[in-house]
């Protein structure tokens, strides 16, 4: 199930940025969640999941919320700046955040050190990239790159709020539902604020690309990444979404022709050899 979900959130880059040709990008946040908002209640209703029930949720859940609409203002905006490939490895230096999160916030899921020194290989690849965008002599893709790493710290903080709260309890459709119905209101709160113009320039593109963030990415998979959260423990899934980059730089090359730098080709090979030694299990000795 991670490798499916890794695919799909390696396209989500890709779909942000075709749909930022016509669509403002906090507005098409914001009814990205709105419209993710109402499957999830149609989902959650098909299936008999009890919503209102009191269990604690209510606090951590606007946490969360609030954080999730933090992360994705910060990676719609990152993406008129920087290209998905960068974005995207950007963004999945959340694993490590949660490894140095869980250290102190969740003290059973232990990690062992060969899973440290693939995170670590996993970051530096990271670092390398951001070296490449600081050393260019002009242009704003730094910019977009520091964004994406603060979503990224968004993102853990999200995934670390789940684990330690009443929302590890809960069904993997009240945790997404309080985290989407927050995110649509803020973010189409901020929209209006800043004077975005919203829908500019609609096109079959724009409309397809829109509906599979809607459908797909923040409908589906993040039902059952909350559902994976909850059933395993998150050092293990944060580590093995690493695939990520990868999906996501395939993409952007593939889908949008950017081109990959050797930068790109040293973050992809740090990132897949920290993949592969943070997955590896543990040895019978």
């Amino acid at each position: 199930m991670m490798v499916v979900l890794c695919t799909i959130w390696g396209l989500q880059q890709v779909a942000i940025k075709v749909a930022n040709a016509g669509i403002s990008p906090m507005w098409q946040a914001g009814l990205r969640s709105l419209g993710a908002t109402l499957l999830v209640l149609a989902w959650a209703q098909l299936r008999g999941v009890k919503l209102r029930e009191a269990d604690g949720t209510l606090a951590p859940g606007l946490l969360a919320g609030l954080l999730f609409a933090a992360e994705f203002a910060l990676i719609f905006g990152a993406l008129q700046y920087t290209t998905a490939s960068r974005g995207v490895i950007f963004l999945y230096t959340a694993p490590f955040m949660v490894a140095l999160g869980a250290v102190w916030l969740l003290p059973h899921e232990h990690m062992r050190r060969a899973q440290w020194a693939g995170m670590a290989l996993a970051f530096a690849g990271v670092l390398a990239l951001f070296g490449e965008s600081l050393l260019r002599p002009a242009g704003k893709a730094w910019i977009g790159d520091l964004m994406m790493l603060l979503a990224a710290v968004a993102w853990a903080a999200t995934t670390l709020t789940v684990k330690v709260s009443p929302l590890a309890r809960a069904s993997a459709e009240k945790t997404l539902l309080y985290q989407l119905g927050v995110s649509a209101l803020a973010l189409l709160s901020l929209s209006l604020l800043f004077g975005e113009p919203g829908v500019f320039a609609p096109s079959a593109a724009v409309w397809a690309s829109f509906a599979f963030q809607v459908v797909i990415v923040a409908s589906a998979s993040y039902v059952a990444w909350f559902w994976l959260i909850s059933q395993y423990p998150a050092t293990r899934l944060s580590s093995f979404s690493f695939l990520t980059p990868v999906m996501g730089v395939l993409a952007g090359a593939l889908l949008l022709g950017e081109t990959l730098t050797p930068a790109i080709y040293l973050a992809l090979a740090l990132v897949g050899v920290g993949i592969w030694i943070a997955n590896r299990p543990p040895s019978a000795n």
